[in-house]
Formats: structure tokens, sequence, C-alpha cells
């Protein structure tokens, strides 16, 4: 997305990342998600996460429960470490949005994490062209996965990043790890790719994205198309490219998933829009109307997923102004978009977690034991149960088969051992 065309964020601090040992991860949530908390069909527009606004009370304010939050990166080009805009002072963790996260879940809504964006694909801090650790970028969004239990993230290439086919096969043999992961431990982890496009599909670079990832078998459940900043100095009716370029994308994906109906295909793509003037300028401008129009169409096609470049953007105050980060430019009342595309979402909602934090179980097996025990412990060989507190070595029974326990830990529904095995070492 074009945050750093309108605005460019200071980086200051880079930080190696290994991924060994025991990590214990906190998150806004109780239970690890089995299911997708995104509805089938959902309108989720763009949150600027770096400029110091409340997610929570942006979402409420605008009445958009669903929301892709923009953006994770490394700090300095070489990190395995990724954070929230690149800024240390913002890391993957429940200190980080977790509450906001918490409160939108709670009102039945959830969030859709960003890697990368213009900036972050422009300077080389994106985390697999940053990075030359498949595992480690693969631990990096397992991270995101676990500290706010979501079930989807976004990963947003464009300008060199779509160049760099080192850093897309890293970042594809990573999505490919985080899904055998996700299955061995029975969570629901959906990928989604944000690509530039032309107003008849996705350019050759972008295509190539999706070959790559076809070739790795990695999943990629959603392609979303950035129909606007086409540059081509040629008149448009943003409404019509949208449907025109999504007809190609279609056409495109045929190619590469031939076992696919055409209703699947179509439930591959998702838009992303840039409300108002976008950053070519005013020839380019999505209006009121066209919102309109790709909303109806949207609903009708039964495309999966449907955005735009951004929240803050959704109000009337600069009319007839260049693109800007905290409005359209066009005249509007405040979240008029987001009240014409929130129609869009259906198919299902969120499911409202509890509310109390828990630990999460971690992926990782420890290089040494904890130092510290339980106070109270089952005797060996018993029968595994929730709520019960496990040290490393102790052994269960569990459907027949038994267990011996990796990591220290207390139980919880759905950990049962054959669902986390960075828990449990089948005997």
């Amino acid at each position: 997305m074009r945050r750093s065309r309108l605005a460019t964020l200071a980086v200051t601090l880079a930080v190696a990342a290994g991924v060994t040992g025991f990590v214990t991860l906190t998150s806004p949530d109780a239970q690890a998600a089995t299911a997708s908390r995104i509805p089938q069909h959902v309108f989720a527009p763009y949150f600027e996460a770096y400029n110091g606004d409340s997610l929570n009370t942006l979402s409420q304010q605008s009445g958009n429960k669903f929301l892709t939050m923009a953006f994770v990166q490394t700090a300095t080009v070489g990190s395995c470490t990724a954070y929230w805009n690149g800024d240390t002072s913002m890391p993957v963790a429940s200190s980080t949005f977790g509450s906001d996260i918490s409160a939108i879940r709670a009102r039945g809504g959830d969030v859709i994490p960003s890697f990368g964006g213009y900036a972050a694909d422009n300077t080389g801090t994106e985390i697999a062209d940053s990075c030359t650790s498949v595992d480690s970028i693969a631990a990096q969004f397992e991270k995101m996965v676990t500290t706010y239990d979501v079930t989807r993230i976004d990963l947003d290439i464009e300008d060199n990043s779509l160049t760099r086919s080192d850093g897309i096969d890293r970042r594809n043999k990573a999505i490919k790890k985080v899904q055998d992961w996700a299955a061995a431990n029975g969570r629901l982890v959906e990928f989604s790719y944000t690509l530039p496009t032309t107003t008849h599909g996705l350019e050759a670079n972008g295509l190539a994205v999706l070959q790559n990832a076809v070739a790795n078998n990695a999943k990629v459940d959603i392609v979303n198309m950035m129909t606007f900043d086409y540059y081509d100095n040629a008149a448009h009716n943003m409404a019509s490219d949208t449907i025109s370029s999504a007809n190609g994308l279609v056409t495109q994906l045929r190619t590469l998933y031939p076992a696919k109906t055409t209703a699947q295909l179509w439930a591959m793509v998702g838009i992303i829009e840039m409300i108002g003037v976008d950053d070519f300028g005013p020839a380019e401008t999505f209006t009121i109307a066209n919102a309109q129009t790709v909303t109806t169409w949207a609903k009708s096609q039964g495309i999966a997923a449907l955005s735009f470049w951004a929240l803050q953007r959704d109000n009337g105050g600069c009319p007839g102004g260049a693109a800007a980060d905290n409005c359209s430019g066009v005249a509007q009342s405040t979240w008029q978009f987001s009240q014409i595309m929130q129609s869009f979402t259906s198919g299902g909602s969120a499911t409202t977690p509890p509310t109390t934090p828990t630990t999460t179980p971690p992926t990782t097996t420890p290089a040494t034991p904890p130092t510290t025990s339980p106070t109270t412990a089952p005797p060996s060989g018993t029968a595994w149960a929730p709520n019960t507190a496990y040290t490393v070595g102790q052994i269960v029974t569990y459907g027949g088969k038994r267990y011996q326990c990796r990591q220290a830990h207390t139980s919880i529904v759905s950990w049962e051992p054959p669902n986390v095995l960075a828990l449990w070492l089948p005997l």
C-alpha cells in the first residue's frame, strides 16, 4: 500500500532475531482459534497504525468491525525481527494493540495484520527481503498468530519486493512452513497477497509471486488487487477499471489453479481501493458513486474481500486537495465510504473469544528444561486432563496413545496432546 508516498517512517534500531529456547507469548484471547475469525465476505479497510490513533476508538467511531492493520516490517535491512511500522518501540506483543484487538473482538470484529507495504518494499525492510532465514521468517509469522490469535495474515508486496526473486521464494517457503505448523497444532492461518494491478489484471511481476507460491506448495487464500495508482496517464472510471481488472485476475488465476471452479476463483479475489484522490492525482479519483457501484458488484460477484486505503482518510477535510494521509480529497461526510462499503460483509461472523488472557503454546522445543515446576502435578502415565499443571518429562495417555511433556504448562481445552505437539512428544 502507498503509505510511504504520503509519509516516510523514520527507523532507528536493528534487532537481530533468533528462534531458540522457550518462548512464551501472551495472546489477547484465551484459546487458539481453530476456525477463521474473518467472515467469508469481509470489508476490512486499512488502519494506519503508524500515526498514534487508537485502533479501537476509530473502529467504534467508523462502525468498522474488521480492519486491516498497516504495516509490519523490520527496523533495518538484515534484521529478522518484525515490528509494527519497523518501530522498535512497537513490538509484536500484547502490549502493542492487544487491548484494542480484544475490545474489537468483544464487539464481534477482528483484525488482519499486513506485512510489507510500499515503504518496507522500497527500503528492503519487508521481512522476507530483510531476513535470509526461511525458518526465522516463518517464526515471525507464527509470532503474529500466537501473540494476537489472528487467523489471517496479509502480505503487501510491491515496488522493489516484486523484483527480489530471493525474497519472493523465501516468503513463500515460509508461508508453507507456517501452514504446516498450523495444521500440526490445530490452528487455522490464512494468507492473502496484496499486489499492484493494471486495468486488466496483475502485472507480470505480481503474477510471478503467485507462480512461485504454487511452486512452493504455499496456499494463497486471497489475492488483493490494488485497483488504483495506475500511473498510465489515461482517463479512468475507477469502478469500471476495478471490474475489468478483477476479470483479468480471474483469468490469470485459472491458469494457476485449473482444478478450481469459476466460483472458487472469484472467492480468491480481494479488491482494495484508494478512496478519493489517489497518489497519481485527480485523474484517478475513486468517488462516492464508484464506491456504491463497486460494493454492489462485489456482493453479486461473490469476491472474498473488499477494502480501501485508508480509514483515517475517510472524511471530507480536504475537498479538491491532493492525496493525503488524513483526508480523501473529495467532498464527503465523515465515514461515508465506510458506511457504503460495510454492507459487503456477510457469510458468518467472527467468534467472540473469552476475555481472560492466557499463555499461547510455543512452537519451538526448549533447549533446557524450565527451572521451576508447578506445585501440583499428575502422576506419570495418567490420562491427560485440562486445567492440570504438567512438568517436563511427565507422561500422559490420550486417545489410547502415550505422550511425554516437552514444556511445563497448565493445560486447557483445545491443548490436547495430538493438537499441540510443541508441548507433547508422542511415544
